[in-house]
């Protein structure tokens, strides 16, 4: 079997690395280098696993690869993603795809200039109880949805994430994108109008870290979304993904991360920890862009899902600027 060779192009943002392990347990796989301006950040990653580094992607897009992994710092997702796909390369992109509609919009229409994929990074699809949720919902054990209640409330992050022209906006970006792309998924419909509230309540930071994204659907169904950097850091785990979903024959609750066990250790004192032993969601997005490349399928999380869920985020702070309703065309 040829394997699928892989690059890696900066590894700015926490999951470069998750995703590396998950491509490193492929047998069919070989990675065969990491990107990255900071030769530091990625030493563990490179040169103590033996994988070569660049620190100019050209140069990394110039060897024999099927496919990158990016996951730079958000403003450098469209710049990157192009010179990829002109280089015929296969692209899983970190979310949000993008920092504007026009970007994003461009960065759809590169990759399929040239015939290469692109899929969006939104790990949350292959959670066991969102699949199970979504086989439920398919299978109308709740009826037709009538409205949705989610939340995604993490750890403030830091670092380049509360810098505006390298984030594209706060928590409200960061945390709207993943549960507004499940609300899609599971409705088979997008988002037409959008009422947000966006602030700073948690941190001493110039950027927002909280929200309530409110949505309506071309369906019509509603939806509310809490959107916020609001676990501090002795929370037991880096934050949640919950979804509420009423429907006209009952009520369906997903708790994300339900799937694990309480620790109380003297190694880490007396604050309790969360061990999560449920199926690794990273690694079901990567075994799933891995088999649509080789298998020659359509990514199961498109550029045009990345676009539609980060559109609502963008939306959601012209909402909350203008303190007005903010209406959503049809695209992509």
């Amino acid at each position: 079997m040829n394997k699928i060779k892989v690059g890696f192009i900066s590894f700015a943002h926490m999951h470069a690395a998750t995703y590396l392990f998950s491509m490193l347990k492929r047998d069919d796989v070989e990675v065969v280098g990491i990107a990255d301006e900071d030769a530091e950040r990625v030493r563990p990653y490179s040169v103590e696993r033996g994988i070569p580094y660049y620190a100019d992607y050209n140069e990394l897009l110039s060897q024999e690869i099927d496919a990158v992994v990016i996951c730079s710092e958000n403003a450098r997702h469209a710049e990157i993603t192009k010179r990829a796909a002109e280089a015929g390369k296969h692209v899983l992109c970190e979310k949000p795809l993008g920092l504007s509609e026009a970007e994003m919009l461009e960065m759809i229409r590169v990759c399929k200039e040239h015939d290469v994929q692109l899929m969006t990074a939104f790990p949350c699809r292959y959670l066991t109880s969102v699949r199970q949720a979504k086989e439920a919902v398919d299978a109308g054990q709740i009826g037709d949805i009538l409205a949705m209640k989610g939340t995604n409330r993490g750890t403030m992050p830091g670092g380049w994430f509360i810098e505006r022209e390298k984030s594209g906006g706060g928590a409200v970006f960061d945390h709207t994108v993943h549960v507004m792309d499940l609300m899609h998924w599971f409705t088979g419909s997008k988002v037409e109008e959008v009422y947000a509230h966006a602030e700073t309540l948690f941190h001493d930071t110039d950027i927002d870290d909280a929200g309530m994204v409110h949505v309506k659907f071309a369906n019509g169904v509603v939806a509310v979304l809490d959107p916020s950097w609001s676990r501090n850091r002795t929370f037991p785990t880096w934050g949640d993904v919950t979804l509420e979903i009423i429907g006209t024959k009952g009520v369906l609750n997903i708790d994300a991360f339900a799937q694990k066990n309480e620790v109380y250790s003297d190694v880490t004192g007396k604050a309790a920890a969360w061990s999560f032993w449920g199926d690794d969601m990273d690694e079901g997005l990567i075994n799933s862009f891995v088999e649509s490349i080789r298998n020659g399928k359509p990514v199961e999380v498109t550029g045009e899902d990345g676009y539609y869920s980060a559109r609502v985020a963008l939306a959601a702070y012209e909402s909350a600027s203008t303190k007005r309703t903010v209406q959503l065309k049809s695209q992509a």
